[in-house]
């Protein structure tokens, strides 16, 4: 993808499942990558594997003082800072039961950190002459999900302040839009079924049109994407990579009227 080689970006979550695959994709493409994040061992692995083009830093989204840090160390390491991609988050979340800290350690983490690491970059993708931002939603934000409150809330509060951002960065000529992603294998995936791939697509099939669960690769690109100068014209979008299911609705993947003669 054109216009990433040679530039800066800072992966918050960076340090495993799609946030390494995010980071993975960037340096592939040519960038020179932060890792920030709280998991250092796995981060710290995964710069030494890449090598001079990387960096992990230790970030808890939580703290302005290492949020500074992490921006300060990027510049000093790589000369400046063109993308920012918020794909940390917390999946603390039980409902109805959660406690007020509960919901301020979600919104701390899963939105204002993300927040406060795009304020602590502008001056310096300003600087560069501007740059992209790419926050991370989720096909969560979109639809109701029993006993889960915090996670969605947070994720749909992200999609309204990729539109805020890309309105008020949009003169510094810093484009903002977000990735939302479906059902992706992961860790938990991976563990719930002692690694079966094909059992977690037979389960996925009916809640997405591709019929099976995304790769974190499909998503890592997708994010590449919207930093790149091929998306030069798009600020302020949504991009579900979510196999069809955010288009689906309630019909899902199967047809309805089959199952009156089953």
């Amino acid at each position: 993808m054109r216009g990433i080689k040679g530039k800066v970006a800072i992966v918050s979550g960076g340090a495993q499942s799609i946030g390494a695959r995010v980071v993975r994709a960037l340096h592939g493409a040519g960038a020179r990558v932060t890792i920030a994040d709280i998991a250092v061992e796995p981060g710290a692995a995964l710069a030494r594997e890449l090598g001079d083009r990387a960096l992990m830093q230790r970030t808890d989204l939580a703290r302005d003082a290492d949020i500074d840090a992490c921006v300060a160390a990027t510049a000093a390491r790589f000369g400046g800072v063109d993308f920012v991609l918020n794909v940390a988050c917390t999946y603390l979340d039980d409902g109805i039961n959660s406690s007020r800290a509960d919901w301020l350690t979600a919104l701390d983490i899963n939105l204002v950190g993300g927040v406060m690491l795009v304020k602590a970059a502008r001056p310096h993708m300003i600087a560069r002459g501007g740059g992209a931002v790419v926050n991370f939603g989720s096909i969560s934000a979109k639809v109701a999900q029993t006993g889960r409150w915090l996670y969605p809330v947070s994720k749909a509060a992200i999609l309204q302040l990729t539109r805020n951002q890309a309105m008020d960065l949009a003169p510094d000529n810093i484009r903002v839009n977000s990735v939302s992603p479906g059902w992706t294998w992961c860790r938990l995936m991976d563990e719930l079924t002692e690694g079966d791939r094909a059992k977690t697509d037979r389960v996925a099939a009916p809640f997405h049109l591709l019929r099976r669960v995304g790769d974190p690769d499909e998503v890592a690109q997708a994010a590449v994407f919207l930093c790149s100068d091929d998306a030069s014209f798009i600020t302020g979008a949504d991009l579900p990579v979510d196999g069809g299911y955010a288009a689906m609705g309630p019909e899902r993947a199967e047809p309805a009227i089959s199952k009156l003669t089953e």
